[in-house]
């Protein structure tokens, strides 16, 4: 009888150290960082347990119920405290003090609610330089508030899909949205705060999410990862913004202040540029004109006084002789 039961610990060993976990989301450890659990219904929530996730166990973090309130585990006192139960009854957020190195694993938030039941949301910490900060967008999406959105990717190649994957990407940490398993022919939806539609049929070559009523906080990127039945992957990355009519008011306004500000600028320049140009023209036609006009009256003068020029004024200089006949004068005949 010892022997079987040695058998059966050992089998139940290798098989948890073989089971592979599925989390909701990744985060990046950091001193003070936030575990963000919040419940998308409006069920009661009747208490709730924080995990920590280990090879043979869960370590039990802190309790929540509703009637007796808080109660943190011995290891935690003072490191973790829950950041909005006091304000959202489904937000079970656990925040972290002065975290480190020997808080990278997974947890759980495990809700017991009426009349639903459980709940779970499985977490992974990550240490930081694992983390993916920088992502590159292969397109953009523009969009108002209150809209329905759907973002569409589409694998390059022609393959035979195994999985495709939806996340979000924010600094932080990466929320998985869907995940669906076309080999299988199911799909598994995450513990993401807001509805998600998705598609998941065999044979399908275009993922999409939609995503309802979106709101300013949907802005971010969105990540579409595509696995092949031969294991090859492929990703692309969709930047959704959100706009709001504040900001619209306020970025038209600044740039028609801009566009004014600048064209009177414009104005100022080329009138700054135009009198002295102007007034050097003025200047030139002025000179072109008493030039021409004198040279008018020199050619009239000259035409009315034949006499040149240098000619003395005071009647000095040669004697002028005359030629004129002379008539006999003889005396008239008196009759």
């Amino acid at each position: 009888m010892d022997y079987l039961t040695f058998l059966l610990a050992i089998l139940y060993v290798y098989k948890a150290g073989c089971e592979q976990i599925f989390w909701d989301t990744t985060v990046k450890l950091a001193k003070n960082m936030a575990l963000e659990c919040v419940y998308p219904s409006k069920d009661t929530l009747t208490q709730m347990e924080w995990f920590k996730i280990k090879t043979l166990e869960r370590e039990s973090i802190a309790i929540f119920n509703p009637t007796y309130r808080v109660i943190i585990r011995e290891p935690y006192v003072d490191r973790v405290y829950f950041s909005n139960s006091t304000t959202a009854s489904n937000d079970m957020t656990l925040s972290f003090h002065n975290a480190s190195e020997v808080d990278i694993g997974f947890y759980s938030c495990f809700l017991h609610t009426f009349p639903r039941g459980t709940w779970e949301k499985v977490i992974q910490v990550v240490p930081s330089d694992s983390f993916e900060t920088a992502v590159p967008s292969n397109s953009q999406t523009v969009s108002e508030p209150g809209k329905n959105v759907t973002l569409t990717c589409q694998p390059r190649a022609k393959w035979l899909l195994q999985e495709v994957t939806w996340e979000k990407i924010q600094p932080h940490q990466i929320d998985l949205l869907t995940s669906c398993n076309l080999s299988q022919g199911r799909s598994y939806t995450s513990k993401y705060p807001r509805q998600i539609l998705s598609n998941c049929t065999q044979g399908m070559r275009r993922a999409f999410i939609t995503m309802p009523h979106i709101r300013t906080s949907d802005s971010g990127l969105y990540r579409c990862g595509f696995k092949a039945s031969t294991g090859e992957t492929e990703t692309f990355v969709t930047k959704l913004i959100v706009t709001d009519g504040k900001t619209n008011n306020q970025s038209i306004l600044f740039v028609a202040s801009g566009t004014a500000l600048l064209l009177l600028l414009i104005i100022l320049i080329t009138t700054v540029i135009a009198i002295p140009y102007k007034r050097r023209r003025r200047r030139h036609k002025r000179g072109l004109f008493k030039e021409y006009w004198d040279t008018q009256n020199r050619a009239t003068n000259n035409y009315r006084s034949p006499v040149p020029a240098n000619q003395p004024s005071d009647g000095a200089g040669e004697d002028i002789y005359v030629n004129y006949p002379t008539f006999s004068r003889r005396p008239k005949t008196r009759v």
